[in-house]
């Protein structure tokens, strides 16, 4: 966890000082690491290195097509012949089930819950669920969680931009450990309450 802002903060930084490089980082960053990425954007568009129109398109572009490799990772997935058994098979059926029965809310939440926009959108692929509620969902996902994630950082960086620069980052990714353990909680919480939900069903 300590490598992941050390690493965006070297990328970014070595960006600075061209708009089109430091756009582009912005979005390779945001494709791998999309909340430190927004957290990290959103100072310093409050420190005036780049605009705020430049850095919220900038996030859009690389979260949306993190998006889309991730579903058309799973949609190649499915034509391996290893792999292809496994899309009716009886050992994923109770997860395609799930992921059908509420798959616009799943989409949706893909950004707000760690571990979920990777499993999720790439089973998306694999089954071969519908596409375009799949952009739909992931678009407005997107947009309500880096609005708010940028909004938070930008906030962030305007009240922090006097403090020392060693306080000012680890405050800030002390925010994203706290941040990553409540999702973990709460993605923890869910299975649990619906694997009782589903012990219960079978009795």
């Amino acid at each position: 966890m300590i490598v992941m802002p050390d690493f965006l903060l070297h990328l970014i930084d070595g960006a600075v000082g061209s708009a089109f490089l430091l756009s582009l980082a912005i979005m390779l960053c945001a494709f791998i690491f999309e909340d430190a990425t927004i957290f990290i954007t959103g100072v310093l568009a409050a420190d005036k290195i780049l605009s705020v129109p430049v850095a919220i398109s900038s996030l859009f572009i690389g979260i949306i097509v993190g998006d889309a490799v991730l579903y058309s990772i799973g949609a190649l997935a499915r034509t391996h012949p290893k792999l292809a058994h496994y899309i009716d098979h009886e050992f994923t059926a109770p997860f395609r089930a799930w992921l059908e029965h509420r798959y616009a809310f799943t989409i949706f939440s893909g950004h707000f819950v760690p571990g979920l926009r990777l499993t999720t959108y790439i089973a998306s692929g694999f089954f071969r669920s519908k596409i375009s509620t799949f952009i739909l969902m992931a678009v407005v996902g997107n947009l309500l969680w880096e609005t708010a994630l940028f909004s938070a950082s930008y906030w962030f960086g305007a009240l922090s931009s006097e403090w020392v620069a060693q306080v000012r980052w680890s405050i800030a990714f002390l925010f994203l450990c706290i941040l990553f353990f409540i999702g973990r909680y709460n993605l923890l919480a869910y299975r649990a309450k619906k694997k009782e939900s589903g012990i219960c069903k079978q009795n």
